[in-house]
């Protein structure tokens, strides 16, 4: 299987960053814990997904996955990455998003 991602680093900790906003990749634990392994995946301590705005007055959603496969819920360093990765892939022009995380909604601005 062929992944398309983008490698980012916020503040030391390095993402896997998946780009979901045109059809899920169907990814499972095993897949993550692939993909972060530093030998012999792409090395990461999170793969951060982008996916499309799941509600009305949201942009987008994004998923957090830790090496070993297990969804977390947020971020710093993560939130980062997420900004940058939006505006410089053209998925957004807005200086704040507001996106939707496995514990709710947060505004990001980039900074």
């Amino acid at each position: 299987m062929r992944i398309r991602f983008t490698k980012m680093q916020g503040a030391g900790n390095d993402f896997v960053v998946l780009d979901e906003t045109r059809g899920q990749l169907g990814l499972s634990a095993a897949h993550y814990r692939f993909l972060a392994d530093r030998h012999f995946g792409v090395g990461a301590d999170q793969i951060l997904t982008v996916r499309p705005s799941p509600a009305p007055g949201v942009d987008f959603e994004y998923v957090l996955h830790n090496a070993d496969g297990g969804e977390v819920e947020h971020c710093g360093n993560g939130a980062r990455c997420f900004v940058r990765f939006v505006q410089e892939q053209g998925l957004t022009d807005k200086a704040a998003v507001r996106v939707k995380v496995h514990g709710g909604i947060i505004e990001l601005r980039m900074n």
